[in-house]
């Protein structure tokens, strides 16, 4: 059995897509009556059109996941650490696989270093790369990046299907920041495209961004070709190109000085923040980082975070 935790829409794709195969899974979700009608009607407001398969069971009580083989935390970066230090005496002894994006903006932490902090003896894993919940629910072909120091072939074989293809790596560190840099990046994107600066200022943008991406990640001691693959370049170019993508959406209302959905949760935002605090701190030149941080503090105004990029000094590529 394969346990869930979190609801919203990347838990309840994957719990469709691996209940479709007839695996045992429970979901489980804080809300009680949210619980009770999601058991009732199989239907999902995060996934119009989408139903639960008959192997899915919907649960409140984390009691509930004591014989899982393995769990999945599908929860919001910024509740993590806190959904951590709370139950971490409820999780068995099992896999815990992180499916969130972003660092932790208390403790400038990745998903599976505030797992080892809070539990442990757990093997701790990270599923990410290039996908959109919706199309995981609709059986679309998806590849995604499992990575943990551990071995972890035997939760590759668990949580692959015919549709989701999962690679799996030991590099945790380039896995991660791949991630949640690249939702930066598409906030950044989104701010061109709002702004109405155009597709080439965007792809250029990417391309820094990019180098960002690496600079950051190489000095931590990721490997280039994993910021190349799934979990950097691929989750990178799909957030970035992708109305699908909330934190293009919001860069977009940002840069075209309209309002965005305060209920929809935007990762990259907080990752901004917490990135941009980091980089200060290895001293680390980050400049799309930095200005997509000011942006949202309204540390800066739109033009003067143009100027001021636009204004750098001519260098070599």
């Amino acid at each position: 059995m394969i346990g869930i935790l979190g609801a919203g829409a990347f838990g309840s794709a994957l719990a469709i897509a691996l209940g479709r195969e007839g695996r045992k899974v429970t979901l489980w979700l804080r809300n009680a009556d949210q619980a009770a009608e999601m058991a009732k009607s199989r239907q999902l407001v995060r996934l119009p059109g989408a139903s639960l398969p008959g192997s899915v069971t919907v649960t409140t009580d984390l009691a509930d996941l004591a014989d899982c083989q393995t769990i999945l935390l599908a929860l919001p970066m910024q509740e993590l650490a806190g959904f951590l230090a709370q139950n971490a005496q409820f999780m068995p002894s099992v896999p815990l696989v992180a499916c969130c994006k972003g660092v932790d903006l208390a403790t400038l932490r990745g998903p599976t270093a505030l797992i080892a902090a809070a539990c442990p003896y757990h093997h701790a894993a990270i599923l990410t790369g290039p996908s959109f919940a919706a199309d995981i629910a609709q059986g679309l072909p998806t590849a995604l990046t499992l990575a943990s120091i551990r071995d972890s072939e035997p939760l590759q074989r668990l949580l692959s299907t015919p549709n989701l293809r999962l690679y799996r790596t030991t590099d945790v560190i380039g896995a991660e920041l791949g991630g949640a840099l690249k939702n930066v990046i598409a906030i950044a994107a989104g701010i061109v495209i709002g702004a109405g600066l155009g597709y080439s200022a965007r792809a250029a943008l990417m391309t820094r961004g990019y180098a960002e991406m690496q600079r950051l990640a190489l000095h931590l001691g990721a490997l280039p070709e994993t910021l190349a693959g799934l979990s950097g370049l691929g989750d990178l170019v799909l957030t970035c190109t992708t109305m699908q993508s909330r934190n293009l959406r919001f860069g977009i209302a940002m840069g075209a000085g309209t309002d965005f959905d305060r209920s929809i949760t935007v990762e990259g935002v907080a990752t901004a923040k917490a990135v941009a605090h980091l980089a200060r701190n290895l001293e680390l030149s980050m400049p799309i980082t930095e200005m997509v941080a000011a942006l949202i503090d309204q540390t800066v105004t739109l033009d003067q975070a143009i100027r001021s990029l636009m204004s750098r000094p001519l260098k070599q590529e």
